[in-house]
């Protein structure tokens, strides 16, 4: 109880102090757990070290990304840092693909006070704008604190439906769910050919994506904006820290009253779409995929590939 008196009175204190044009930035690392696909790949003979070591490096550019969120009272922008590849870590087709539903890319606009956001997406050559209501979690506040960068946080949890356009809570399915469709093809296989075809893929057949994610938040009432990362807000305090699923988001550096202030305003190019509308798109997108795939492989079980070779 004295913890959320405490944090009552830094609010307080902090809106009475802060100017009514003040603009922050905030900067996150964002960090995706690979275990699934690397336990994939465990005991392939047909991945050699250095194949692995390539996937590896291309998966850290896909799960391991640095955004900015500049912000105010009411409004921000969230925005991926442009970095450039590190040389032989260029992306295939598949992984290009599976590149661009992994966080990145575009801009985020947020609006806390009318509660809405609009996002940019670009897939294979067609730019879309998402608008939409932010997504209200029932945030259950704890009394649990930590100090990240200096400024004392307090946890907040929510359950969240997962977005099925955000691959980054990908999960491969359990061995014994695939092991009737693997055994299935097996005869198929054979009547195509009498050697069997090196597998160097991961297939997005081969996985799902959780209807549900738990969400943990580290939230500062130090800087009293009800805002975060991505479409997070609704707390008493800037969120510091996510851990969303497989993908936690980290503040690692924060600057308040910035002299370079940018403009916050949402992007306006593309097509108009509610995210409802943009999951299923991306669906059929993925769908047109696995055809694809299927057409090219022989007996292969479809589904979007990351290619482990050249």
């Amino acid at each position: 109880m004295n913890k959320i008196i405490t944090t009552l009175a830094l609010v307080i204190i902090s809106f009475t102090s802060f100017a009514q044009d003040f603009q922050g930035m905030a900067v996150y690392e964002s960090k995706t757990s690979t275990a699934d696909f690397k336990s994939r790949m465990e005991g392939n003979k047909d991945i050699t070290p250095e194949m692995q070591k390539m996937f590896e490096e291309r998966m850290k550019s896909m799960f391991e990304k640095t955004f900015v969120l500049n912000f105010d009272k009411n409004t921000s922008i969230y925005k991926e840092e442009e970095k450039l590849d590190a040389p032989g870590t260029q992306s295939g087709g598949g992984m290009r693909m599976m590149s661009s539903f992994m966080g990145g890319g575009g801009t985020q606009y947020k609006n806390i006070k009318e509660k809405t956001f609009t996002i940019d997406r670009e897939i294979m050559g067609k730019e879309f704008l998402i608008q939409d209501t932010l997504p209200k979690l029932a945030w259950k506040m704890s009394q649990e604190t930590k100090e990240i960068g200096g400024y004392m946080c307090f946890k907040a949890t929510a359950k969240q439906k997962a977005s099925q356009s955000d691959f980054r809570n990908f999960r491969m399915k359990k061995q014994e769910e695939n092991k009737d469709k693997k055994d299935s093809s097996v005869s198929e296989q054979a009547k195509q050919t009498t050697e069997k075809p090196k597998s160097t893929t991961l297939m997005a057949s081969d996985g799902e994506i959780p209807k549900e994610i738990e969400v943990i938040a580290w939230y500062t009432p130090e800087i009293p904006v009800s805002n975060g990362p991505e479409n997070y807000f609704g707390l008493p305090g800037l969120i510091l820290e996510v851990s969303a699923g497989k993908t936690t988001l980290l503040c690692s550096k924060i600057a308040m009253n910035v002299k370079d202030k940018k403009e916050i305003k949402a992007p306006t190019n593309g097509k108009v779409v509610t995210q409802k509308e943009y999951d299923e798109i991306v669906a059929k997108k993925m769908e047109e995929l696995k055809e694809m795939n299927q057409g090219q492989s022989r007996g292969g079980n479809g589904g979007m590939q990351i290619r482990m070779g050249r």
